[in-house]
C-alpha cells in the first residue's frame, strides 16, 4: 500500500506550484492518503467477507496451446515469463503488465481480487487505448480461452479460492439519466463530491492533472497518470461502466474502490459529472 500512495512529486515542483501553493498541495497530499487508506481500509473489511465465486483453478489441459497463442502475440510485452519484461517493454511509455503478482486493474469484481475469465477476455479482445495493448479479437474464441487460462499460471494467487469472487453487482440505471435537464442537476450534485474527493488527483476540470497527480505511482513502481475523464476512458464509457470502476477500484494504483464510500445515488450523481465532462478538453493546436 505504500508504494501505492506514493506522492513524491518527483522535480515536478515547478510545474505543480503553478497550480496551488506548495504548501496547499502538501495539506492535499496529506488529505487524500488519509482518505485513500480508510478507503482501502474499510473496502478490504468488508469484502474479506464476501462469498468467493465458485472456484475453478486453472485449466492445465489449455496449458500448451496457451502457452503458444502467449509466445507468439504477447511476450513480445509481456516477457516469456510474464513479468512484463519483454522485448517492447522499456520503450513503452505504459509499461506492460506483470502477471506474476496477481493483479489486474480491469475487473469487474471487488477490490483486491482477481478478475473473471470473461473480464480478461474483455481486455484482450478489445485491448486499451492509448497504451501498447491491442485488439486481438482476430484470434479463435480456442485460441482467446487458451491464452487468457495461460496467464493464470503466471501466479499462484489463481490457485485459491479466498482470492476469487464473484462480479459486483451495478444497480440499474436510474430514469433520469435518460433526461437532459435532471441529468444536469445531479451532475452538479456530482461536481460537488467530485471537487472534494477526486480533484486532487483528477484535477478540478477532470483533466487528469490535479496538484498530486505528477507524483503518484502505481505498485509496479511506474507513474500513475490519472484518467483524463474529458474523453475516452479505457475501462468503457457507458455509464455503468464508470459506476464499476467505482465500486471496484484499479488494482495496483491510487484508483482505490470506493464502494463504501459513496451511496449509489451519490455514485450516480458522481457518473452524471464524468458523462458531463465529455468533449470538454480544448481542440489541440495544430503547428
Amino acid at each position: 500500500m505504500g508504494r501505492v500512495l506514493d506522492t513524491r512529486v518527483h522535480g515536478a515542483e515547478e510545474s505543480v506550484a503553478l497550480i496551488a501553493p506548495l504548501h496547499q498541495i502538501r495539506r492535499a497530499m496529506i488529505a487524500l492518503g488519509l482518505t485513500v487508506i480508510a478507503l482501502s481500509c474499510t473496502a478490504l473489511a468488508e469484502e474479506e467477507t464476501a462469498a468467493t465465486q465458485e472456484f475453478v483453478p486453472p485449466d492445465y489441459a489449455l496449458f500448451e496451446q496457451g502457452r503458444y497463442v502467449f509466445k507468439q502475440h504477447c511476450a513480445v510485452c509481456h516477457g516469456e515469463r510474464g513479468d512484463g519484461q519483454g522485448d517492447m517493454a522499456p520503450d513503452l511509455v505504459i509499461k506492460p503488465r506483470n502477471f506474476r503478482l496477481g493483479l489486474f486493474k480491469y475487473r469487474s469484481t471487488p477490490w483486491g481480487k482477481l478478475p473473471t475469465t470473461d473480464d480478461l477476455l474483455r481486455t484482450v479482445k478489445g485491448g486499451r487505448t492509448g497504451t501498447a495493448m491491442g485488439i486481438f479479437n482476430f484470434l479463435p474464441e480456442k485460441d482467446l480461452r487458451a491464452v487468457v487460462e495461460y496467464v493464470k499460471f503466471f501466479s499462484r494467487k489463481w490457485r485459491h479460492a479466498e482470492n476469487h469472487a464473484p462480479p459486483v453487482t451495478i444497480p440499474p440505471e436510474p430514469a433520469w439519466l435518460a433526461s437532459a435537464g435532471d441529468r444536469a442537476t445531479h451532475a452538479d450534485a456530482g461536481n460537488q463530491v467530485f471537487q472534494t474527493i477526486c480533484a486532487s488527483c483528477h484535477g478540478a476540470d477532470g483533466s487528469g492533472n490535479g496538484p498530486v497527480a505528477a507524483g503518484l505511482r502505481d505498485i509496479w513502481d511506474n507513474p500513475s497518470q490519472p484518467a483524463d475523464l474529458r474523453g475516452h476512458l479505457r475501462s468503457g464509457d457507458a455509464p455503468s461502466d464508470i459506476y464499476r470502476v467505482l465500486m471496484t477500484g484499479l488494482n495496483g494504483t491510487p484508483m482505490v474502490s470506493f464502494a463504501h464510500a459513496f451511496t449509489p445515488e451519490q455514485k450516480w450523481d458522481l457518473v452524471a459529472y464524468v458523462l458531463s465532462l465529455r468533449g470538454t478538453a480544448p481542440e489541440e493546436k495544430k503547428p
